[in-house]
């Protein structure tokens, strides 16, 4: 399928465009008071005590999902800036070693956020996922006859009493967060409306897998058949197949927050 809307070329220089303005027009604004002229005074020296806006919101979407943020300004560089994030989708049919996960990856996080401005535009921020909803759940099957690999080790679903079972996956609840980025949700001028991007990473820990099978397995497709349950070489196998995973998965301690949002300051 071929969409045409806005060229795939076009689109970085779109985004490029958009941080630019948003960075121009807060120095203009009065952001940064050096670069207003070298004859205009800076607030200090004129004595004067600018209020200081009190509330925005901003949309946005990224890889923690789609997301709605708040802010509130505590001081001329500092904003206090906190929000909700969410996103999931499906996987059917999904095959590793023979197993079928039809799965559910669902991302959804509270976030507080403190940002501080360094130049213009430009911040680092420091907070945490104060919820981290990192989780995946799955159906696990295995027709019968078909083989099926545990740890390297090959067996058959039984087919009186095919394999079957579930799959879970999750990260701690708690995770702290380092971002930088362009844009400011409450630009300290009279404009209202602001593009913001964050990029960064959450420090969530390694996701953990739990496999949890069912059913019976068998040496040949037709014999040799014992219940899962009972066999202490398949529990030992599914056990050393679920820290293979989890190894597998261990990139995403780090997990990447990139985010672009709009935002709009009362």
């Amino acid at each position: 399928m071929t969409r045409k809307a806005v060229g795939t070329s076009c689109f970085p220089f779109f985004i490029a465009a958009a941080l630019l303005s948003s960075c121009f027009g807060q120095i203009r604004d009065g952001v940064d008071p050096a670069a207003a002229g070298a004859g205009a005074p800076a607030d200090s020296e004129r004595g004067d005590n600018p209020k200081l806006p009190k509330f925005g919101i901003a949309v946005g979407a990224g890889t923690l999902g789609a997301g709605i943020q708040a802010a509130t300004a505590l001081a001329r560089h500092t904003n206090l800036r906190g929000g909700f994030n969410y996103f999931s989708f499906g996987l059917s049919g999904t095959n590793k070693d023979n197993l079928r996960y039809d799965a559910t990856l669902r991302l959804s996080s509270a976030e507080i956020l403190l940002d501080q401005y360094i130049k213009g535009p430009f911040h680092i921020s420091g907070g945490a996922l104060i919820y981290d909803g990192f989780k995946g759940t799955a159906d696990v099957s295995v027709p019968g006859e078909q083989s099926l690999t545990l740890n390297s080790v090959t067996y058959y679903s039984s087919a009186s009493n095919p394999v079957t079972g579930t799959a879970a996956i999750g990260a701690r609840k708690v995770a702290p967060e380092i971002l930088i980025g362009f844009g400011n949700l409450l630009p300290r001028s009279a404009r209202h409306f602001s593009v913001n991007f964050d990029l960064g990473v959450a420090l969530q820990g390694s996701p953990n897998t739990k496999l949890n099978l069912l059913g019976s397995t068998c040496g040949t497709p037709t014999a040799g058949c014992s219940l899962i349950a009972t066999d202490a070489s398949v529990e030992s196998n599914i056990t050393a197949e679920q820290s293979k995973v989890n190894n597998e998965l261990k990139p995403f301690q780090f997990y990447p927050v990139i985010r672009l949002s709009f935002g709009y300051k009362f």
